[in-house]
Protein backbone atom coordinates (compact mmCIF):
# COMPACT_ATOMS: atom_id res chain seq x y z
CA UNK A 1 0.00 0.00 0.00
CA UNK A 2 1.03 3.49 -0.86
CA UNK A 3 1.66 5.78 1.73
CA UNK A 4 -2.35 6.67 3.18
CA UNK A 5 -3.04 10.32 3.24
CA UNK A 6 -4.09 12.59 6.65
CA UNK A 7 -7.22 13.82 7.51
CA UNK A 8 -8.44 16.65 9.50
CA UNK A 9 -12.20 16.73 10.48
CA UNK A 10 -14.78 18.87 12.70
CA UNK A 11 -16.44 17.31 14.86
CA UNK A 12 -18.79 19.92 15.45
CA UNK A 13 -21.60 19.25 18.46
CA UNK A 14 -21.95 15.97 19.74
CA UNK A 15 -25.65 16.05 18.31
CA UNK A 16 -23.77 15.39 15.00
CA UNK A 17 -23.96 12.07 15.73
CA UNK A 18 -27.66 12.10 14.85
CA UNK A 19 -27.64 15.28 12.41
CA UNK A 20 -25.10 14.45 9.67
CA UNK A 21 -25.55 17.48 7.89
CA UNK A 22 -23.36 17.89 4.79
CA UNK A 23 -20.88 16.94 6.63
CA UNK A 24 -21.54 13.22 7.39
CA UNK A 25 -22.44 12.82 3.88
CA UNK A 26 -19.13 13.96 2.81
CA UNK A 27 -17.17 11.88 5.55
CA UNK A 28 -19.35 8.56 4.21
CA UNK A 29 -18.26 9.60 0.69
CA UNK A 30 -14.81 9.69 1.33
CA UNK A 31 -14.57 6.35 3.75
CA UNK A 32 -15.38 5.29 0.63
CA UNK A 33 -12.95 6.32 -1.53
CA UNK A 34 -10.12 5.68 0.73
CA UNK A 35 -7.76 2.37 1.20
CA UNK A 36 -8.81 0.52 3.73
CA UNK A 37 -6.74 1.19 6.58
CA UNK A 38 -4.69 -1.35 8.67
CA UNK A 39 -5.51 1.23 11.71
CA UNK A 40 -6.58 4.48 12.64
CA UNK A 41 -4.91 7.03 14.78
CA UNK A 42 -7.28 9.93 16.21
CA UNK A 43 -6.06 12.82 17.97
CA UNK A 44 -9.17 14.85 19.61
CA UNK A 45 -8.92 17.81 22.11
CA UNK A 46 -11.29 16.17 24.24
CA UNK A 47 -7.98 13.91 25.62
CA UNK A 48 -5.41 16.07 26.22
CA UNK A 49 -2.88 15.13 28.93
CA UNK A 50 0.32 16.88 30.21
CA UNK A 51 2.77 14.21 27.99
CA UNK A 52 1.51 12.31 25.35
CA UNK A 53 -0.76 8.68 25.99
CA UNK A 54 -1.28 6.23 23.69
CA UNK A 55 -4.37 3.81 24.35
CA UNK A 56 -3.50 0.56 23.53
CA UNK A 57 -6.90 -0.83 24.42
CA UNK A 58 -7.96 -4.04 22.69
CA UNK A 59 -11.73 -2.96 22.83
CA UNK A 60 -11.92 0.63 23.41
CA UNK A 61 -15.22 1.83 25.17
CA UNK A 62 -17.54 4.66 23.88
CA UNK A 63 -17.47 7.97 25.82
CA UNK A 64 -19.94 10.12 26.30
CA UNK A 65 -18.56 12.70 27.58
CA UNK A 66 -20.87 15.42 27.31
CA UNK A 67 -24.26 16.70 28.98
CA UNK A 68 -27.47 17.80 28.60
CA UNK A 69 -27.91 16.80 25.04
CA UNK A 70 -31.06 14.68 23.69
CA UNK A 71 -31.18 10.94 25.20
CA UNK A 72 -30.55 8.95 22.12
CA UNK A 73 -26.80 9.86 22.05
CA UNK A 74 -26.27 8.30 25.08
CA UNK A 75 -27.40 5.17 23.36
CA UNK A 76 -24.80 4.97 20.39
CA UNK A 77 -22.04 2.76 20.62
CA UNK A 78 -19.13 2.59 18.15
CA UNK A 79 -17.93 -0.98 18.71
CA UNK A 80 -14.65 -0.77 16.61
CA UNK A 81 -11.57 -2.49 17.79
CA UNK A 82 -8.80 -1.22 18.84
CA UNK A 83 -5.15 -1.50 17.83
CA UNK A 84 -2.42 -2.63 20.27
CA UNK A 85 0.35 -3.42 18.32
CA UNK A 86 0.05 -0.07 16.03
CA UNK A 87 -0.58 1.94 19.49
CA UNK A 88 2.83 0.32 20.57
CA UNK A 89 4.52 1.39 17.66
CA UNK A 90 3.23 5.00 18.41
CA UNK A 91 4.66 4.90 21.94
CA UNK A 92 7.74 4.29 19.95
CA UNK A 93 7.68 6.99 17.36
CA UNK A 94 6.51 9.73 19.90
CA UNK A 95 9.47 8.32 22.31
CA UNK A 96 12.79 8.48 19.31
CA UNK A 97 10.60 12.26 19.07
CA UNK A 98 11.62 13.13 22.42
CA UNK A 99 8.09 12.94 23.91
CA UNK A 100 7.87 11.28 27.16
CA UNK A 101 4.74 9.29 25.91
CA UNK A 102 3.30 6.33 27.92
CA UNK A 103 0.62 3.77 26.99
CA UNK A 104 -3.24 4.35 28.37
CA UNK A 105 -4.69 0.77 28.97
CA UNK A 106 -8.13 2.33 29.82
CA UNK A 107 -8.82 5.21 27.60
CA UNK A 108 -11.82 4.35 24.95
CA UNK A 109 -12.84 6.62 22.39
CA UNK A 110 -14.16 9.97 23.06
CA UNK A 111 -17.01 11.98 21.25
CA UNK A 112 -14.28 13.55 18.99
CA UNK A 113 -13.44 10.38 17.86
CA UNK A 114 -16.36 8.06 18.00
CA UNK A 115 -18.91 10.58 16.40
CA UNK A 116 -16.89 11.72 13.10
CA UNK A 117 -16.02 7.58 13.07
CA UNK A 118 -20.23 6.95 12.81
CA UNK A 119 -19.85 8.41 9.13
CA UNK A 120 -16.33 7.76 8.01
CA UNK A 121 -16.42 3.83 8.58
CA UNK A 122 -20.02 2.97 9.89
CA UNK A 123 -19.50 -0.32 10.05
CA UNK A 124 -16.94 0.14 13.11
CA UNK A 125 -14.83 -2.97 11.24
CA UNK A 126 -11.34 -0.56 11.43
CA UNK A 127 -9.35 -0.74 14.24
CA UNK A 128 -9.39 2.77 16.23
CA UNK A 129 -7.14 4.04 18.62
CA UNK A 130 -6.26 7.34 20.24
CA UNK A 131 -3.29 9.37 21.13
CA UNK A 132 -3.88 12.07 23.19
CA UNK A 133 -2.62 15.73 22.68
CA UNK A 134 0.31 16.96 24.70
CA UNK A 135 -1.73 20.03 27.07
CA UNK A 136 1.04 23.02 25.95
CA UNK A 137 1.06 23.43 22.19
CA UNK A 138 0.69 26.36 20.28
CA UNK A 139 1.16 26.18 15.79
CA UNK A 140 4.57 25.14 15.77
CA UNK A 141 4.18 22.30 18.53
CA UNK A 142 1.67 20.89 17.40
CA UNK A 143 2.77 20.53 13.90
CA UNK A 144 5.79 18.67 15.26
CA UNK A 145 4.02 16.61 17.03
CA UNK A 146 1.92 15.41 13.49
CA UNK A 147 5.53 15.21 12.79
CA UNK A 148 6.71 12.41 14.99
CA UNK A 149 4.12 10.26 13.96
CA UNK A 150 4.18 10.50 10.59
CA UNK A 151 5.70 7.43 9.57
CA UNK A 152 2.68 5.79 10.51
CA UNK A 153 0.99 6.97 7.12
CA UNK A 154 3.55 5.18 5.26
CA UNK A 155 2.58 1.27 7.33
CA UNK A 156 -1.41 1.24 6.69
CA UNK A 157 -2.28 4.01 9.36
CA UNK A 158 -4.49 6.61 8.77
CA UNK A 159 -3.69 9.65 11.13
CA UNK A 160 -6.68 11.39 11.74
CA UNK A 161 -6.77 15.11 13.36
CA UNK A 162 -10.66 15.18 14.95
CA UNK A 163 -11.14 19.34 15.99
CA UNK A 164 -13.41 21.83 14.90
CA UNK A 165 -12.37 24.54 11.84
CA UNK A 166 -14.07 26.93 14.00
CA UNK A 167 -15.03 26.42 17.34
CA UNK A 168 -16.55 29.82 19.53
CA UNK A 169 -19.04 28.05 21.91
CA UNK A 170 -19.89 31.55 23.56
CA UNK A 171 -21.99 31.75 20.11
CA UNK A 172 -23.33 28.47 18.87
CA UNK A 173 -26.85 28.64 18.64
CA UNK A 174 -27.78 24.84 19.86
CA UNK A 175 -31.43 25.69 19.08
CA UNK A 176 -31.03 27.00 15.31
CA UNK A 177 -28.61 24.20 13.66
CA UNK A 178 -29.50 25.69 10.48
CA UNK A 179 -28.86 29.13 11.60
CA UNK A 180 -27.23 31.22 8.74
CA UNK A 181 -23.48 31.82 8.93
CA UNK A 182 -21.64 34.07 10.40
CA UNK A 183 -19.18 36.53 8.02
CA UNK A 184 -16.47 35.96 10.13
CA UNK A 185 -16.70 32.00 10.30
CA UNK A 186 -16.90 32.23 6.58
CA UNK A 187 -13.61 34.74 6.44
CA UNK A 188 -11.89 32.52 8.60
CA UNK A 189 -12.35 29.18 7.25
CA UNK A 190 -11.47 30.47 3.62
CA UNK A 191 -8.23 31.91 5.02
CA UNK A 192 -7.40 28.67 5.90
CA UNK A 193 -8.71 27.17 2.49
CA UNK A 194 -6.61 28.88 0.77
CA UNK A 195 -3.32 28.71 3.01
CA UNK A 196 -4.08 24.68 3.36
CA UNK A 197 -4.50 24.24 -0.44
CA UNK A 198 -1.89 26.20 -1.16
CA UNK A 199 0.96 24.29 0.69
CA UNK A 200 1.61 27.19 3.04
CA UNK A 201 2.58 25.20 5.89
CA UNK A 202 4.81 28.02 7.06
CA UNK A 203 1.29 30.72 7.23
CA UNK A 204 -0.78 27.67 8.43
CA UNK A 205 1.49 27.56 11.61
CA UNK A 206 1.00 30.61 12.67
CA UNK A 207 -2.42 31.15 12.35
CA UNK A 208 -3.22 31.88 15.63
CA UNK A 209 -1.50 34.87 14.86
CA UNK A 210 -2.09 36.23 11.64
CA UNK A 211 -5.50 34.20 10.19
CA UNK A 212 -8.42 36.48 10.32
CA UNK A 213 -10.84 36.34 12.73
CA UNK A 214 -8.55 33.81 14.56
CA UNK A 215 -9.44 34.96 18.18
CA UNK A 216 -13.43 35.26 17.89
CA UNK A 217 -13.19 32.06 15.76
CA UNK A 218 -10.94 30.28 18.35
CA UNK A 219 -11.18 31.66 21.85
CA UNK A 220 -9.38 28.64 23.20
CA UNK A 221 -7.12 27.03 20.34
CA UNK A 222 -6.93 23.28 21.60
CA UNK A 223 -9.85 22.46 18.59
CA UNK A 224 -7.89 23.59 15.87
CA UNK A 225 -4.64 21.85 16.71
CA UNK A 226 -5.45 18.44 15.44
CA UNK A 227 -5.73 20.33 11.94
CA UNK A 228 -2.05 21.48 12.44
CA UNK A 229 -0.90 17.38 13.66
CA UNK A 230 -2.36 16.21 10.70
CA UNK A 231 -0.77 18.63 9.04
CA UNK A 232 2.45 18.13 9.91
CA UNK A 233 1.83 14.65 10.10
CA UNK A 234 1.27 14.76 6.22
CA UNK A 235 4.49 17.20 5.56
CA UNK A 236 4.45 20.77 2.91
CA UNK A 237 5.13 18.56 0.18
CA UNK A 238 1.73 17.27 -0.61
CA UNK A 239 -1.59 18.19 -1.97
CA UNK A 240 -4.74 19.43 0.09
CA UNK A 241 -8.14 18.76 -0.76
CA UNK A 242 -10.97 20.29 1.20
CA UNK A 243 -14.13 18.34 2.56
CA UNK A 244 -17.33 21.18 2.18
CA UNK A 245 -18.63 20.80 5.58
CA UNK A 246 -20.76 23.90 5.67
CA UNK A 247 -21.43 26.10 9.03
CA UNK A 248 -23.97 24.03 11.64
CA UNK A 249 -25.59 26.50 14.49
CA UNK A 250 -24.33 29.35 12.44
CA UNK A 251 -20.84 29.69 13.76
CA UNK A 252 -19.91 25.86 13.50
CA UNK A 253 -17.46 25.65 10.44
CA UNK A 254 -17.68 22.00 9.21
CA UNK A 255 -14.84 21.73 7.01
CA UNK A 256 -12.32 19.21 6.71
CA UNK A 257 -9.18 18.76 5.03
CA UNK A 258 -7.51 15.65 3.07
CA UNK A 259 -3.57 16.19 3.22
CA UNK A 260 -2.39 14.01 0.46
CA UNK A 261 -5.34 13.53 -1.66
CA UNK A 262 -7.80 10.39 -2.16
CA UNK A 263 -6.33 9.88 -5.62
CA UNK A 264 -2.33 9.49 -4.70
CA UNK A 265 -3.35 6.84 -2.24
CA UNK A 266 -5.04 4.98 -4.34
Amino acid sequence: MSRLPTLFISHGSPTFAIDPGKAGLALTALGQSLPRPKAILIVSPHWMTREPRVAITSRPQTIHDFGGFPPALYELQYPAPGAPDVAVRAVSLLREAGYPAEADAEWGLDHGAWVPMLYLYPQADVPVFQVSLPARLDGERAYAFGQALAPLAAEGVLIVGSGSLTHNLHEVRFDAPDAPGETYVAEFAGWIQQVVTAGDHDRLRQLVAIAPHAQRAHPTAEHLWPLLVAAGAAGQQVAAERIDGGIRHGVLSMDGYVFGGVAAAI
